[in-house]
């Protein structure tokens, strides 16, 4: 039927739920919206649709519009329904899953049925930079006439809630060219709904009562909810022949060209034909296009842009792959916001968590990995004044929470507000509260420092290179003073007499940055313990094991994993700046060990969202992923692993 593809899943597989189920696939647009369900498309999230946009007039969330769309074969008479919904009491139907016979999504998402001599194809697509999604049906084989129904189900709803049966759902609907236009609530757009040939739309309207989302219930959330058909498109198909759906806020004028236009979206795709391949359709599906602005999403379904993991994410997405204009085009909208925020000027821009004190400091990174993996001159060139502006700022003590202390070091206060990554709060406290000299912050700080008087020198910037120098001069000596303690690891934070002496993989930081207060004996005390302590095969532990407080398992309701967040749970992207600090240390010879630890990676690639990375998984084996189906930092970090290690190869 198909030759084997990279990501490929056969009936065995697909018909058992307790293995389709937890297998998710998401596509988007680039623009924001996006397509997210399970391979077996039965949607187990309020965050799953086949059609979820964000709408800005209404709000700064998305929208699940169109939830998911149920097809019947009908031959002879009699009707074999391909759809799957969960209701109460782990009632599944129609059971469609049972028909499938392969899924693979090497280029679009594709799924094989067989119904008796019926063998259909059904393939998905996003429009990039357009609200519409695509489906498209192909019979391959029947014996008689065949005719497939379409029956539509509608939400319009946010993600964060849910739709129940009420009177005041608009049932209206106007017939458009091949197909309808409705719309259930006022402030929603139209959805169209459109086939590429002539159909019969009847209007049946009902309420699907009692649907549920298992993920949500495991989540401690309400999960069940109503869905709203306005009835159903009948339309007859040919052996050989194909038929397109399209599901879009706008009409289409040319219904006629909708599988020329499926075609032609399929053509741009980069075929998931291997890991690298995989990751670098990952990135690409984060990148979030408005207008003249580019930003990059933290992750989906649920993250909007947040400063610190876009500048972390900004080299591994865009300069590890090649792709030096998007990156520029992101750093252009982020500098506008950078600059909007040291100025303290209101900004339409939605970059959020600009406030934190290391997010500038990362910026300053990301302008370094340009300078590394670009150009020295072209990054001086095109963000010269940009870092010269920052570190001007953050030298003169005018960041709102960072001031820099007459040994060199940065103070932050996070006790009454998470500053950090590790952002876990309960009931608006952090669960992890760390205050005072933070120590990754002040890895990046010493980095910044040096990184500014290099890359400046000859600039016109001799004052500020001045300053820069004389603080990481002092600054050096009081970072290992303060952090490096007689056991060979760092302190993870210092607050006068109050010091943290938790195992944690924030100080893998001052052993991977270019520039460290650490010497080399230093940074391999560093990397030993964190290789000993925090070290999975999915990531780094948040916390030891051995550490007081160690939760590693990130699952149950939102009270019991807020605490679990940064407690021992592993974070993919923290091992990208282990194994960097890794290959620094042990040069060509840690090539082998670190081509080992990413295999790991390339076995989640069919298991949680397939061909990505989730946001987190669990400290202790079977490190299960949990979070967010598609996280971008750690997308980033792994393609730029793969970045580093091309280098050491070549």
């Amino acid at each position: 039927m198909k030759t084997m593809s990279y990501l490929r899943f056969d009936k065995t597989l697909m018909t058992n739920l307790e293995e389709s189920l937890p297998r998710e696939i998401l596509r988007t647009n680039r623009s924001g919206a996006y397509h997210c369900s399970t391979i077996v498309d039965c949607n187990t999230r309020k965050y799953h649709g086949l059609l979820v946009i964000p709408i800005p007039e209404l709000d700064d969330e998305n929208h699940v519009l169109l939830s998911s769309l149920d097809e019947t074969v009908i031959q002879h008479g009699a009707e074999f329904n391909l759809g799957l919904h969960k209701y109460h009491g782990d009632n599944f139907s129609p059971r469609g899953h049972k028909y499938i016979r392969e899924f693979e999504c090497e280029k679009v998402p594709t799924t094989w049925y067989r119904v008796g001599g019926v063998i259909l194809k059904k393939e998905k697509v996003f429009v990039h930079y357009e609200n519409r999604i695509l489906i498209r049906y192909t019979l391959v084989d029947a014996h008689s006439e065949t005719t497939l129904r379409f029956r539509p189900f509608l939400a319009f709803r946010s993600v964060r809630q849910y739709t129940h049966e009420n009177a005041q759902a608009n049932r209206h609907y106007d017939l458009v060219e091949n197909g309808i236009k409705t719309s259930m609530y006022p402030g929603y757009p139209e959805l169209y709904m459109q086939l590429n040939k002539p159909n019969e739309f009847h209007f049946q309207p009902d309420w699907y009562r009692g649907i549920e989302y298992p993920k949500e219930q495991e989540r401690g959330y309400d999960f069940n909810e109503d869905l709203y058909v306005p009835g159903y498109f009948e339309v007859n198909i040919k052996k050989g022949e194909s038929v397109v759906f399209s599901g879009g806020i706008t009409a289409m004028q040319d219904t006629a060209g909708l599988n020329d236009l499926f075609t032609k979206e399929v053509e741009e795709r980069t075929p998931r034909a291997d890991f690298k391949k995989c990751l670098i359709n990952a990135a690409h599906q984060f990148l979030n296009k408005q207008g003249e602005d580019s930003y990059i999403l933290a992750g989906y379904p649920w993250f909007k842009c947040r400063a610190r993991d876009m500048f972390i994410s900004l080299p591994g997405l865009m300069l590890s792959v090649g792709e030096v204009e998007k990156f520029e085009q992101v750093m252009n909208t982020a500098s506008h916001a950078i600059y909007a925020f040291m100025n303290g000027e209101e900004t339409h821009l939605k970059v959020y968590e600009m406030e934190h004190p290391d997010v500038l400091l990362w910026a300053v990174w990301t302008i370094q990995q340009y300078a590394k993996m670009v150009s020295r001159e072209v990054a001086k060139a095109k963000y010269g004044t940009l870092l010269k502006d920052i570190m001007a700022y953050l030298t003169a003590g005018k960041h709102p929470n960072m001031r820099v202390d007459e040994n060199g070091l940065i103070y932050s206060e996070g006790i009454q507000k998470a500053i950090t990554w590790m952002n876990s709060t309960v009931n608006g406290r952090p669960v992890t509260p760390r205050t005072g000299y933070i120590v990754e912050f002040n890895s990046l700080w010493y980095n910044a420092l040096r990184f500014t008087g290099d890359l400046l020198t000859d600039f016109g910037c001799n004052e500020l290179i001045e300053t820069c120098t004389l603080i990481a001069d002092k600054a050096g000596q009081a970072f290992v003073d303060t952090f490096l303690n007689e056991y060979g690891y760092l302190l993870d934070y210092v607050d006068g007499q109050m010091m943290d002496w938790s195992v944690r993989p924030n100080m893998i930081f001052a052993a991977a940055l270019d520039y460290s207060p650490l010497n080399s004996r230093q940074k391999k005390g560093v990397v030993d313990i964190v290789t000993k302590e925090l070290l999975t095969p999915k990531g780094l532990r948040s916390l030891s094991p051995k550490s007081g407080g160690y939760n590693p398992n990130y699952v149950g309701p939102q009270l019991q994993r807020d605490y679990a967040y940064h407690q021992g749970t592993a974070w993919p992207w923290l091992e990208g700046f282990y194994l960097e600090a890794y290959l620094r240390i042990y040069k060509r010879s840690a090539i082998s060990f670190v081509e080992r630890q990413l295999i790991s990676f390339e076995d989640e690639l069919t298991c949680h969202c397939i061909g990505s990375i989730p946001e987190l998984f669990d400290g202790n084996p079977p490190f299960r992923g949990r979070g967010a189906v598609s996280f971008t930092m750690n997308v980033a970090e792994i393609l730029r692993v793969l970045y580093l290690l091309d280098k050491y190869n070549y």
